[in-house]
């Protein structure tokens, strides 16, 4: 598409302006999500509603169910109503959500809230993914991709300072009640953000996506071609013919592990780190290196994984998770925890990203998306059953298993994805940056 500098200029403009308010719907994604383990440890030490180490795992699991529910219903509401009117009524969801565990007065009504959080919180991330595809500028997609998801992890860092300066003087309320406040930002999503381009093609609104892609200088995509039913439920059952169906396991199991370990330690760590002794500031500290160590390891997992291959780094990447987690069981010195900590968090929340890019370069072109999502879907039961685990193990006075219980988790990831690396035949890598990256929470 030729266009003249000052046209390009604009249209350099306008992504980065639908990149920017996606990062920040992302952003309070993250905010939202972190928020339940920062304030958790003084839910505890409070007896907020009499609450338990059990029922603040079971807490911490209705988030995540909600999460897989609004991830398995995204796609179709968005095809219904557009990506764009998903987004805002998933950033809708999740902030009024909120407002329910601010006013709650009962373990039932604040888990009523936490389970609509999470179903706006599961929607809001694929659908932001596919926004931000649509208007990346040529060759930039996965950069941007990455970029955008370094937004969750920043989510976590600001829900630990919310958590430092509001919940001892103001109460635990106060920090849901700052995850209200996205709302606000919906009125700047209504006027400002465009519709996805892939939505409109599909929906034959071909003049309206031209427009759009000129003044974006975006790629217009090709009409997709509907799928049906039948088309679909092929595509399933060709992950289990031929043999396929151990390596699909294997992929499903490294899933289910990974997604324990990362919705597990992420509900879990403050309260951890405060039953190994820390004070609770230095608790929520961790939150803060760990998501930055989360960061860091978004950017940097890609290109390890381009010069040496998804499926060993998904695997080092575990072991090394798994030693890092089992290392935090161990009182040491601040700031040698504090390294501990940044490095768990380098390679537990990329190692599963490689499990899904692994799935997606081992997949045939025409049974990626269905592998890609179900190796999702199998591992979004793993992120129910984390925070339920630390939970039992807590109320059963174990807590210092917790963090063996995680270890042994990257421990189970490392050798299903390696052995399903060793099974499998090889095959030449794809150009495939985007769907690698688009599924990594």
């Amino acid at each position: 598409m030729s266009s003249s500098p000052a046209l390009s200029a604009r249209g350099s403009k306008l992504a980065l302006l639908v990149v920017g308010l996606c990062w920040l719907a992302v952003l309070f994604d993250g905010l939202d999500m972190f928020i339940y383990g920062s304030v958790l440890p003084h839910l505890l030490e409070t007896k907020t509603f009499g609450l338990t180490a059990d029922q603040a795992g079971d807490l911490g699991s209705y988030a995540t169910f909600g999460m897989l529910v609004g991830a398995l219903t995204a796609g179709t509401v968005a095809d219904r109503i557009g990506r764009k009117q998903l987004m805002i009524g998933c950033v809708t969801l999740f902030s009024l959500a909120s407002g329910i565990c601010a006013i709650s007065g009962s373990v039932a009504v604040f888990g009523l809230g936490r389970t609509l959080a999470g179903v706006g919180l599961g929607g809001l991330l694929p659908t932001a993914i596919s926004m931000v595809s649509d208007y990346a500028r040529g060759g930039r997609v996965a950069i941007t991709i990455g970029m955008l998801m370094t937004a969750h992890h920043a989510g976590g860092i600001l829900s630990a300072y919310v958590a430092k300066w509001l919940v001892e003087p103001a109460g635990w309320r106060a920090a849901f009640w700052v995850c209200v406040l996205p709302l606000l930002f919906v009125p700047v999503l209504l006027k400002f953000l465009p519709e996805s381009l892939s939505f409109l093609v599909a929906k034959g609104r071909g003049e309206e996506a031209r427009a759009l892609a000129g003044r974006y200088e975006a790629e217009l995509p090709a009409a997709a071609v509907k799928k049906t039913a039948g088309d679909r439920y092929d595509a399933l059952l060709n992950l289990f013919r031929g043999g396929e169906w151990a390596q699909t396991l294997l992929y499903w199991l490294a899933s289910f592990g990974g997604l324990l370990l990362v919705y597990g330690v992420a509900t879990w760590l403050p309260t951890l780190m405060r039953g190994e002794g820390y004070a609770l500031g230095s608790a929520l500290s961790f939150v803060v290196v760990f998501n930055l160590g989360g960061i860091v390891g978004m950017l940097v997992a890609g290109r390890a994984a381009d010069r040496f291959g998804a499926p060993r780094i998904s695997a080092i990447w575990f072991a090394l998770t798994a030693v890092g987690v089992y290392l935090l069981s161990i009182h040491m010195a601040t700031g040698v925890t504090m390294v501990v900590v940044f490095l768990t968090g380098v390679f537990l929340n990329s190692a599963q990203t490689m499990i899904y890019a692994t799935v997606s370069i081992r997949s045939t072109p025409d049974s990626r998306a269905t592998a890609v999502g179900w190796t999702s879907g199998m591992g979004r039961f793993g992120a129910v059953f984390g925070p339920w685990l630390g939970g039992q193990l807590l109320a059963a006075g174990n807590g210092d298993w917790g963090f063996t219980a995680f270890a042994l988790a990257g421990v189970s990831s490392m050798v299903f994805i390696g052995i399903a690396a060793l099974r499998s035949a090889r095959q030449p890598q794809r150009s495939n940056d985007q769907e690698q990256l688009a599924v990594a929470h």
